[in-house]
């Protein structure tokens, strides 16, 4: 079958990246012509599909590239319930993905639940736990996700408008691992543009989410009722592209090709400078995410081993550390640890969110919850 050159690019970036974890062409006879089923055993791929364009341009090319292979290739569409026509939605692209071949094809229904962090944090964070249990449930290879360079650009902005920090900078990674399940975006390197023509030219109908604002026109700018990534790309991406005289969803894509390399060997230094000067008390770092609010574990820093680390390699272990500990930091809370390692003259503990503290005694520093709340919580039980 001919395929338009679009179609071409993004079928190349699937295939270099299912071969570069291992998914490549799974015997000699998927090297001939003609249709082939992938074996019963072979591994299976799960496409995150939306019905949007991104992800149903991802189902058909990885679906080509799969069958090629001889892997199997599956959808999950995760309906969230949030508007009125979600199933119907969720119906119409599970009959789109069974139409270009993928099997399984699953619909999975979320309940999401806003605990402050803002109806899209939590619909993703729903969205994420469905995909990665629905491919654990299966013994899935992996997941793709449908991130473009267009999404790429739009996280950047996105992270500096909410924090501050190297990593925003690198952006997505192409791979990353949720709870051991392998998840995969193959289309960073592929704009929106692009993921439309590939459903024009196959043919596909699209669902366009109303609160992307697709439908307002360029020249009208969105109201703050919509979500801080659709007026990224409908508002804020085309100014400084018009300002810049460039096009900037390239340039920082681009960049956060460049920032993630550094940003992974920063990590990977972080990593053994945590396994050299961290103690982690029990086996929290094996919890899972949802228990780590009551599990009020604590760790302790060898300051002396810590503080001869640089300074970046020790924001990341003392926020690494902090995170483990299932605290919602902040910079100035790093920062604050890092003084007990870096410019230690006595001074008392500071104080943690979740009522936590970090104080040094000799070399170490001893992170855990703070002993008056400890002890208060005792005595409210001791009362009851």
């Amino acid at each position: 079958m001919a395929y338009s050159a679009v179609m071409k690019a993004a079928i190349g970036e699937m295939r270099d990246v299912l071969k570069a974890h291992g998914l490549g062409q799974q015997s000699k006879e998927f090297s001939a012509h003609g249709e082939h089923k992938p074996h019963d055993d072979a591994p299976l791929v799960f496409v995150a599909c939306s019905g949007g364009r991104d992800s149903l341009a991802l189902a058909a090319c990885a679906q080509v590239v799969c069958a090629a292979w001889g892997i199997r290739c599956g959808a999950i569409i995760v309906d969230h319930h949030l508007q009125d026509a979600s199933h119907k939605v969720a119906q119409q692209t599970a009959q789109t993905c069974r139409e270009l071949g993928l099997e399984p094809v699953l619909i999975v229904d979320v309940q999401v639940t806003e605990r402050g962090q803002g109806i899209e944090a939590a619909a993703r964070e729903a969205r994420y736990a469905a995909l990665i249990g629905t491919a654990r449930r299966w013994h899935a290879a992996a997941v793709l996700l449908a991130h473009t360079k267009d999404d790429q650009a739009e996280s950047i902005l996105i992270d500096l408008i909410r924090a501050a920090g190297t990593d925003a900078f690198a952006g997505m990674p192409q791979t990353q691992l949720f709870d051991d399940v392998l998840v995969l975006r193959p289309l960073l390197g592929i704009t929106r543009a692009q993921t439309t023509r590939i459903c024009e030219d196959e043919g596909l109908q699209y669902w366009d989410d109303p609160t992307n604002g697709d439908a307002v026109p360029l020249e009208t700018a969105l109201p703050a009722s919509y979500p801080l990534r659709s007026r990224v790309r409908h508002d804020l991406m085309p100014y400084l592209s018009a300002f810049a005289g460039c096009d900037m969803v390239d340039r920082l894509a681009r960049t956060a090709r460049i920032a993630r390399r550094d940003v992974e060997a920063l990590n990977q230094e972080a990593e053994r400078a945590l396994a050299q000067t961290v103690e982690f008390e029990g086996n929290m770092r094996n919890l899972q995410a949802d228990h780590l609010a009551d599990a009020k574990l604590g760790a302790n820093l060898d300051a002396r081993a810590l503080e001869r680390w640089p300074e970046a390699i020790r924001y990341r272990v003392i926020a690494r550390t902090l995170a483990a500990c299932g605290l919602a930091y902040a910079s100035r809370h790093v920062a604050a640890v890092d003084k007990l390692v870096s410019q230690w003259h006595g001074q008392g503990k500071v104080a943690l969110p979740s009522k936590y503290s970090a104080k040094r005694k000799a070399h170490v520093i001893r992170i855990c919850e703070d002993i008056t709340h400890a002890n208060r919580r005792c005595a409210k039980r001791n009362r009851s």
